[in-house]
């Protein structure tokens, strides 16, 4: 049974590369930038790892609060791709904790954000088996 589930379908008639998505029960557009031919209507294919990557993030960072008993407050996260003077990608994240915290809670925090499930499912990188159907 898999542990998750994401089906994306790019219709004979949609505009270049505007793809329906379903994510669990979920239904999200997805598309490319006009600079790439598309024209926007949804994120980008990296913006929706980026997005998973900040979600994961930030609910994380929630629950291990709540777990500990710390003080709440709102957290924001920022991830974006770049890519370094030898092409080598990688992705830059920003996490803001809206909460009074000390110094040693923050250090924590940040232990924890390196140790999300998404964020360990991109640094181990992770096979993908294809099967090709026809219909």
């Amino acid at each position: 049974m898999p542990l998750a589930t994401a089906s994306a379908r790019l219709a004979i008639d949609a505009p270049n590369y505007l793809v329906a998505i379903d994510a669990g029960r979920h239904v999200l557009a997805g598309d490319e930038g006009p600079r790439e031919g598309g024209q926007d209507r949804g994120p980008a294919p990296f913006e929706f790892v980026l997005a998973g990557l900040a979600a994961c993030t930030s609910a994380t960072l929630r629950m291990y609060m709540q777990r500990k008993g710390w003080p709440d407050g709102a957290i924001d996260v920022t991830a974006s791709l770049h890519a370094d003077h030898d092409g080598n990608q990688y992705i830059r994240r920003t996490v803001t904790v809206d909460a009074p915290l000390e110094n040693m809670q923050r250090a924590r925090l940040a232990e924890i954000c390196e140790k999300t499930p998404v964020t360990l499912f991109i640094k181990r990188g992770t096979r993908i088996d294809t099967t090709m159907v026809e219909r």
